[in-house]
């Protein structure tokens, strides 16, 4: 069984919004599906996607393909997530010496 991260379009007419799913490559768009790992909206400005990335990972591990429009999606939201760990520890490196004057 061929396993693929795609989306899975909801919404009505004219206002998509999107399921990001892993399902057999066989079914169809809408079909039945495995998981659902995350959300995308196209509509929205901004950050528009929330996945779970740990779930992604599993599933890339166990040889899921996703699809391009999901690939891109994985990577916006891991540019968002890992840069927020550095700020904390600049900020919590420079607390201690704020104290200490």
């Amino acid at each position: 069984m061929s396993v693929s991260i795609r989306l899975r379009r909801e919404g009505t007419t004219n206002t998509p919004y999107y399921k990001v799913v892993v399902a057999d490559s066989r079914s169809p768009r809408d079909g039945k599906f495995i998981e659902i790992i995350g959300t995308y909206d196209p509509k929205k400005q901004g950050h528009n996607s929330t996945l779970k990335l740990d779930r992604i990972e599993h599933w890339i591990s166990k040889g899921a393909q996703p699809s391009d429009t999901v690939r891109s999606l994985i990577k916006k939201n891991r540019a968002v997530a890992s840069p927020s760990a550095p700020e904390a520890s600049s900020t919590a490196s420079a607390t201690p010496a704020a104290a200490a004057v």
